[in-house]
């Protein structure tokens, strides 16, 4: 009985859920004081990071997307809007609206050394395509937009809608976005919208994947490195 409680108790914790996003700010923050984008930190920060993941990962979700078309077509809409806004007016976010001492300031999370190297960049792609969309739906809609309708999370069906922890859900992840948090904002209605109809966090996660991929292949392209915070 006891093991069973044990083993109950660790299958509907919060940890695994939060953990990966935790350990992902942590790496950022660290990142402002010591430099991780060297051809040694930057490998280092993906393998902890993918470490910590595995080890996480939620028993009880599916790895297997079930509507994986839509998911990658969602994906390449999001990549759309997310650059779009720029495209049809630059420096628009240059605008105090879009920069100030709140939000932040458009600006490049990459040293400029790091810049010239492919090794460096290749890394900062393979982050954010694989293991950033794991981090964060993890954390926003598999376990924020629940624990928002009830703290026992684990009793709430994933997908299930509540307009409080939809909407709250959606302010924050844009919130976390800075200069970017209007398209942050759709993108969080868009992402949520599709935990609801697809109630899978696998299709969440591929969907986000597809976004940054694309955005990232688009930074890599026009040297937009802003993208990169």
């Amino acid at each position: 009985m006891g093991t069973q409680l044990l083993d109950l108790s660790e299958e509907h914790s919060s940890f695994r859920y939060v953990a990966p996003f935790v350990a992902f700010l942590f790496l950022l923050a660290a990142g402002s004081f010591i430099s991780l984008d060297t051809p040694w930190g930057a490998p280092l920060r993906v393998a902890v990071l993918a470490i910590v993941c595995a080890f996480c990962w939620p028993r009880e979700l599916s790895m297997r997307p079930v509507r994986p078309l839509a998911s990658v077509a969602i994906g390449v809409l999001v990549f759309v809007i997310w650059i779009g806004p720029d495209l049809i007016a630059p420096g628009y976010r240059h605008t105090l609206l879009f920069s100030n001492g709140l939000i932040g300031h458009l600006h490049s999370s990459l040293d400029p050394s790091a810049l010239h190297s492919r090794w460096i960049l290749t890394w900062r792609t393979v982050r954010a395509v694989l293991i950033v969309p794991i981090v964060e739906e993890l954390f926003w809609r598999a376990w924020l937009m629940r624990w928002l309708i009830e703290k026992d999370f684990w009793r709430v069906p994933l997908g299930t809608y509540a307009p409080f922890a939809f909407w709250i859900t959606a302010i924050l992840f844009a919130s976390e976005h800075g200069p970017y948090w209007d398209v942050g904002l759709i993108t969080g209605i868009i992402y949520n919208f599709w935990m609801i109809r697809s109630r899978s966090v696998a299709d969440c996660i591929l969907m986000h994947a597809v976004t940054n991929a694309m955005l990232s292949a688009y930074v890599l392209q026009t040297a937009q490195w802003q993208y990169w915070q």
